[in-house]
């Protein structure tokens, strides 16, 4: 019974053990059967993809032979044509082809081109050093026709040197030295200079024999216009001493006359002699006084145009009379006074006004002309400055510029038919005297 007991619980719990390991493997069995189906259906979604891709593929491979199949007869027609070319090529190279002998002969013919050539250059060097042993004597002929063309004309530059022509002078002195050096001549700059300095001695020179001359000049002028200023001294003296010869004779025969009576006739004929004996007194004065006379400062608007003055000197006991002779024929237009200074140191005031105007000189080259471009206020207070107050006049009259320059043709030819009438009946009295 026990023994059945036992096989009985043995029993049961095999069948137990056995029900929960069936139990356990029924369970397993599932979670592998699930797992299988996951991963059939990847397998299945792989599958598709693969399907897909596989289509896909095929397009792709069908496109591939296509372009492949394009690509292959492009290259069968590009290799046809290197194949003909290459054929040319060869039948171009084939009939290009020489023989040995053929090339024996082209290198012999080679080998006497070359000694000829050889031989040409050779020549040709010797002709080369004989053509620079040429051109070294030409240069030298030339370097000495250049330095003798430079001595040449710098010697006929210092020739044609005068005092008023130093800047044409070197200037052309300037140009020959640049022509020289253009023909390959080497002229160094410190010669050139040397050349310059000599031209300036040289002028200075000139300069000096130049003014000594205009000095010996204006000595000569000085003494003729003194003489001259001495003759009229002397004829107003003259005539003053017969003034006074007549003017005392008549007082003495109003005294005379009036027996020591006071009457007004006496007293004008002693005012008159008195007067007069005052003007021999200056006259007398005037002629030992050897630096007085006038400055005056003038214009010709007419010649020079307007702001140019010339001012100049005179020992004139009639200033005017020097202004009228300036205005003679050289000039269309008689001169304008402007100011007429009467001082005792003439000399004087004349050179201050050419110092402190000299950068204004019309003429440059020759200081020694008096004429200067300049304003009339300027002028003035360099007399104020040298001299004292004077009395100006600031615009020039220039009657007659302003009046022939504003007539009418008609005036114009009024007056020449005056003139040509006048002159008609003087040359008839000409003749007869």
């Amino acid at each position: 019974m026990i023994y059945v007991i036992f096989f009985v619980l043995g029993f049961a719990g095999g069948g137990s053990t056995v029900f929960v390991a069936f139990l356990a493997k029924r369970g397993l069995l599932l979670a592998q059967k699930k797992k299988q189906n996951v991963q059939v259906q990847r397998l299945s979604a792989t599958a598709h993809a693969l399907k897909e891709r596989e289509n896909e593929f095929a397009e792709a491979m069908k496109v591939r032979e296509s372009e492949f199949a394009q690509a292959l007869s492009a290259r069968q027609h590009q290799l046809a044509e290197l194949k003909a070319k290459l054929t040319a090529e060869e039948k171009d190279l084939e009939a290009r082809a020489v023989s040995y002998t053929e090339v024996l002969g082209e290198n012999a013919i080679l080998k006497r081109d070359l000694r000829n050539l050889d031989v040409n250059l050779r020549k040709l060097e010797l002709d080369r050093n004989q053509q620079q042993e040429s051109q070294q004597a030409l240069d030298e002929r030339c370097k000495e026709l250049g330095a003798r063309y430079l001595k040449e004309n710098v010697k006929w530059i210092g020739a044609s040197l005068t005092a008023n022509n130093f800047t044409a002078c070197k200037q052309r002195l300037l140009d020959v030295i640049e022509r020289c050096r253009g023909i390959g001549l080497s002229v160094p700059e410190s010669h050139q200079a040397a050349l310059v300095v000599d031209l300036k001695a040289e002028f200075e020179r000139l300069v000096r024999v130049a003014l000594e001359r205009e000095e010996q000049a204006r000595i000569k002028a000085q003494i003729r216009e003194e003489q001259k200023l001495q003759r009229e001294i002397d004829r107003e003296m003259n005539q003053l001493d017969r003034e006074r010869a007549a003017i005392k004779a008549a007082l003495d025969k109003a005294l005379a006359e009036a027996r020591d009576e006071h009457n007004e006739e006496v007293e004008r004929l002693k005012a008159r002699l008195a007067e007069a004996e005052e003007k021999v007194q200056r006259a007398k004065s005037r002629a030992q006084m050897t630096k007085s006379g006038y400055i005056y400062i003038i214009s010709n608007v007419g010649s020079f145009g307007e702001g140019v003055f010339k001012i100049g000197m005179t020992r004139r006991l009639e200033p005017g009379d020097r202004v009228r002779e300036l205005g003679d024929a050289s000039v269309p237009f008689p001169f304008d006074i402007h100011m007429m200074v009467s001082c005792d140191d003439a000399p004087k005031l004349e050179n201050a006004l050419h110092r402190a105007l000299h950068k204004t000189r019309l003429n440059k080259i020759k200081p020694r002309k008096e004429f200067f471009r300049a304003d009339i206020e300027h002028i003035r207070k360099i007399v104020q400055e040298n001299h004292g107050e004077v009395e100006y006049v600031a615009n020039a009259e220039a009657l007659q510029y302003r009046q022939s320059i504003s007539m009418s043709e008609d005036d114009a030819q009024y007056i020449e038919e005056v003139y040509a009438v006048e002159d008609e009946e003087e040359e008839p009295i000409a003749d007869d005297a």
